[in-house]
Order: structure tokens, then C-alpha cells, then sequence
């Protein structure tokens, strides 16, 4: 099933990284969110675990090795067109992430990777599901 235009839903995951007091962020290169500063994520593949999917999407994008502690949120992506068809529609878990290994590298739909200090993200355009994953994922790092 294509992303675009889907027949339904398609499964996603995405990976909410702390390091300290950054999170791991990428900026998108294609649509959704094309040119928006996200969390690193994308399609679970048939036959792929949530967990899979999100350290393989996290060292897709990124280069930084994750290991997957707990789903954090749930949440769809919905995109519609100028004639208000469904461009795209992700069900999206997002992930709490163990930092492994690794240094920031734009790598696959990526165009950049960093960490981000989490008091300066509103200086970038984040998407608002990524806030809301990296706000959840805050609520359960804290002891």
C-alpha cells in the first residue's frame, strides 16, 4: 500500500530519543511535514514489530542506535488535498527510546539531524505530533 492516497490507515512508529536534556529531531525532506522538524519514524513494515520498526526508522533517518522501552502515544497523521481527499493517513506509535550509540547524520528522507535542547524547540516549526510525543515522553522519563 502507498503512503499517498492510501487504501486505509497506514502503520507507523517513531522514535521519541532523549539524550540529557535534548531530544533526537530530524527535519523532514519529503511530504507529510516536508521542510518540518519532526521525531524520527515511519511505516511498519509487514511482518515488522512496532519496536523493529522504530530503531530501524530511527537509524534510517539518523544513524543514532535506539533501543524501544515503551509506546508513550498513540495518534493519527491525517493529511487531506485541495478537493479534501486523504493524501495521507498514518496511525502513528510513538516510542520512548533508549539512547544506544551514535551521532546525528541525516540519512534516508532526513535532510537534517540533530539534537535539540528540549527548552529551544519552540525556536524551531515542529510538527504538533511530535510535540505532543516528545511532551509524553517527558512525562515518563521523569522518576
Amino acid at each position: 500500500m502507498s503512503p499517498e492516497y492510501p487504501d486505509g490507515p497506514v502503520p507507523a512508529a517513531a522514535g521519541v530519543v532523549f539524550r540529557e536534556d535534548s531530544v533526537l529531531m530530524i527535519k523532514r525532506g519529503g511530504p507529510p511535514h516536508q521542510g518540518r522538524w519532526s521525531i524520527p519514524g515511519g511505516s511498519v513494515e509487514e511482518g515488522e514489530t512496532v519496536d523493529a520498526a522504530v530503531a530501524r526508522e530511527v537509524l534510517e533517518e539518523t544513524e543514532v542506535r535506539v533501543r524501544p522501552v515503551k509506546v508513550v502515544l498513540v495518534h493519527d497523521l491525517i493529511e487531506r488535498d485541495p478537493k479534501g481527499r486523504v493524501r495521507f493517513h498514518y496511525a502513528i506509535a510513538d516510542v520512548l527510546c533508549e539512547y544506544v550509540e551514535g551521532d546525528p547524520m541525516p540519512a534516508s528522507d532526513a535532510v537534517n539531524a540533530r539534537w535539540i535542547p528540549v527548552r529551544e524547540l519552540h525556536e524551531y516549526d515542529v510538527s504538533e505530533g511530535a510535540l505532543k510525543a516528545i511532551t509524553a515522553g517527558l512525562r515518563e522519563r521523569r522518576p
